[in-house]
């Protein structure tokens, strides 16, 4: 073999090898998006569970510090706001009744260490006549989020800076923040 063909086979390996090199990379940036979007969509759904079970601090810890959660009965800030919802009188006569937070599967947006998620929650609850539950509730909900700690860490540190909920009613509030759907 001559020194120009040992030449070209070195050059297509080394071809193939940035082309894998380069998909690799590929790979890994698109395991890591969906990775993030995952941890975003684990948070969301730990909100449900937490809240209907009255694990006020549950509920607070998906938030950050200074989260702040924007409902169309009030603003509730930081964790101590926000556990202070579940544990108040209102929250807990919902749970003594029979309730669920019946979560629709959000738009979630990514842009690096920030995360939009758009969707709707039913709020249902149990009825007087037995065996029956009523939707009391559908609330429109844009959750603005951040990461503020490891990507390593199981939920990548991801937290909800705020949490922006209004009825869909014939208002508009819902409506118009579910046609925000598209932006980050």
């Amino acid at each position: 073999m001559t020194d120009s063909a040992d030449t070209a086979r070195l050059d297509a390996l080394e071809a193939r090898l940035a082309a894998t090199e380069a998909g690799l990379a590929t790979t890994r940036a698109e395991l890591d998006r969906a990775a993030d979007e995952l941890a975003v969509l684990r948070i969301l759904a730990a909100y449900s569970p937490r809240v209907d079970s009255g694990d006020a601090d549950g509920v607070a810890d998906l938030w950050t510090e200074d989260g702040v959660y924007d409902v169309d009965t009030g603003i509730l800030e930081g964790h101590e706001g926000i556990g202070a919802m579940v544990r108040g009188d209102a929250h807990q006569g919902l749970l003594a009744h029979g309730c669920g937070h019946v979560p629709g599967l959000p738009v979630v947006l990514l842009d690096g260490d920030r995360a939009v998620a758009t969707g709707y929650t039913q709020l249902v609850v149990r009825s007087s006549r037995p065996g029956r539950y009523t939707v009391i509730r559908v609330t429109a909900n844009r959750w603005e989020l951040e990461r503020r700690g490891p990507a390593e860490a199981a939920d990548r540190g991801w937290r909800v800076v705020l949490r922006t909920a209004r009825a869909v009613t014939d208002s508009g509030e819902g409506r118009a923040l579910l046609g925000r759907s598209r932006d980050r």
